[in-house]
């Protein structure tokens, strides 16, 4: 089969597309020809050695996938022909991939492919992050930085799907523009955007605020909340892991809560299934349909991881592995 390698540390441009051999499922995994990849901000990181888990060169990167499954092993709830959606956590940028079976969920036939391979690493992150870590109620107000990108754009149909008004924070208009495609209530500016949150919300402030991008913001993020406000934390596009001087958050009775999805998951596999449970009312009813940004073909993975890593990315970003 083909496939995207990382041989070197140096880049997502410096993947190679090449014939490699075909995987072979253990007893405890589902054997999936894949028709699309997502490729998620993790996926960048790994190809220059930055991710906090590190894999032996040279390895396919890929942990989110959408196809069919080829093999599946007796009592996995799968038979050959199911469409499904994966999180392999490797290998996904490959014609085929063996998943965990705790990993590998019924596709609902009203989901494509494209949107399916758009599903795990994001949406079972949001469900987690607003579930479960920020214990989102009805009627609350979500604040999301980097609206336009995958997490962003999860996080804002999840939202209103459990109640919620959202506030998109976006860099330019054409991203707001995006955010409010989404079903953001508003979309706003990254200058300026706590007065404007503040505004929005008549001096209140948001009961969450939603951060992938971390860097200098982080401090308005926190002088954005309500009493008893929570600061999602969920990643650092930015760059810059941001520091907080721990008597903000007695002002206003404030939190600073960390999002570890895949921590949190990888020893309770049960948990996972249940997340996806709890998703599939939402996919049926066509709540959440991710934005798809631009389908790349496999050999220009390093192009696709690429506009992650330069934040030129809107939607989420795909490889078009079979029609």
């Amino acid at each position: 089969m083909r496939a995207a390698r990382v041989h070197t540390l140096d880049g997502p441009r410096a993947m190679q597309v090449e014939e490699v051999d075909d995987p072979t499922r253990d007893d405890g995994q589902v054997l999936i020809e894949v028709h699309r990849a997502g490729v998620t901000f993790p996926d960048a990181l790994q190809t220059r050695g930055l991710y906090q888990y590190r894999s032996e060169l040279p390895f396919i990167p890929g942990s989110e996938v959408a196809g069919t499954v080829l093999e599946a092993p007796d009592g996995a709830g799968f038979k050959p022909g199911d469409r499904v959606a994966a999180f392999p956590m490797l290998g996904g940028f490959a014609g085929r991939v063996a998943a965990p079976v705790h990993m590998t969920f019924p596709l609902p036939d009203r989901v494509s492919m494209s949107a399916g391979a758009a599903l795990p690493m994001n949406y079972l992150t949001v469900e987690f992050a607003l579930g479960r870590r920020g214990r989102l109620a009805a009627d609350e107000t979500v604040l999301v930085h980097g609206a336009a990108g995958g997490i962003g754009t999860a996080t804002i149909q999840l939202a209103k799907a459990l109640g919620a008004d959202v506030i998109a924070v976006t860099s330019t208009d054409e991203k707001g523009e995006v955010a409010l495609a989404a079903g953001a209530d508003h979309a706003i500016r990254v200058e300026g955007f706590k007065d404007a949150a503040k505004e929005l919300t008549d001096g209140r402030g948001v009961d969450i605020v939603v951060d992938p991008v971390g860097g200098d913001r982080f401090t308005d993020s926190l002088r954005s909340l309500a009493v008893e406000g929570r600061c999602l934390v969920i990643g650092f596009t930015a760059g810059d892991i941001p520091t907080v001087k721990v008597n903000r958050l007695l002002l206003n009775n404030i939190e600073v809560v960390g999002v570890g999805w895949g921590a949190f998951v990888l020893p309770r596999p049960d948990e996972v299934r249940n997340q996806w449970q709890r998703l599939l009312p939402h996919l049926n009813a066509g709540q959440l349909d991710p934005p798809i940004g631009e389908e790349y073909a496999l050999d220009d993975a390093g192009e696709a991881v690429a506009s992650l890593e330069e934040r030129t990315a809107t939607g989420k970003v795909l490889l078009a592995v079979r029609d």
